[in-house]
């Protein structure tokens, strides 16, 4: 089974796990039938890849989080299982919310539930934004990165909401794992805030 057969609707699905680990996590927009807290192996979660159109725009795109590969990495999200009608409804929602607009594309991997102890893996499906994309930006500071979110809004919203409500998400449901880039990040754009406030 690949991707790129799953969003085109080549492959027969009566159910499909579809993994989220930036706005997806408290944001999905979907109809599904359950979601468990969980996480994959061989990926570290960073704020590298641009936005011009949720959180930001041409002149000055903002940031959200992708995927880089990190055999020593794990990220935190929620998979979302959708059956039946849900499949395509999913699929073709979030082909706009991310391949088009976001300019994202599909993988598939291995998801491992939190509360699951025997460590079952179940796959599935997630997108993930590569270095070869235009509106890829790269590593920075987290007072770039920082400054650079607290300072950008798009179609959405605000770049500092999406912050916020990742790391929130992170807090409540996965108090037990450290995410020293995400934190730092938040941080940085935080201490900004009374000074654009100011600037008002």
């Amino acid at each position: 089974m690949k991707p790129k057969d799953i969003i085109a609707g080549k492959t027969s699905l009566t159910s499909l796990w579809i993994f989220g680990y930036g706005s997806l996590v408290w944001k999905p927009d979907f109809k599904y039938k359950s979601s468990q807290v969980g996480y994959i192996h061989g990926y570290k979660r960073r704020f590298w890849h641009g936005d011009n159109f949720h959180r930001g725009n041409d002149d000055l795109p903002g940031r959200v989080v992708t995927l880089i590969e990190d055999d020593d990495a794990t990220t935190w999200g929620v998979a979302f299982e959708v059956t039946g009608s849900q499949v395509e409804e999913s699929l073709k929602y979030l082909n706009v919310r991310e391949a088009v607009c976001g300019g994202y594309i599909t993988k598939l991997v291995d998801f491992i539930p939190e509360d699951d102890q025997s460590n079952q893996t179940q796959q599935a499906l997630l997108y993930i934004a590569t270095p070869d994309n235009p509106l890829f930006l790269g590593p920075a500071s987290p007072e770039v990165i920082g400054h650079q979110i607290a300072t950008r809004q798009g179609k959405t919203g605000h770049n500092l909401e999406y912050l916020l409500r990742l790391a929130e998400f992170m807090r409540r449901s996965c108090p037990h794992v450290d995410d020293p880039h995400l934190f730092s990040i938040e941080a940085a754009a935080l201490a900004l805030v009374p000074y654009l406030l100011g600037a008002q």
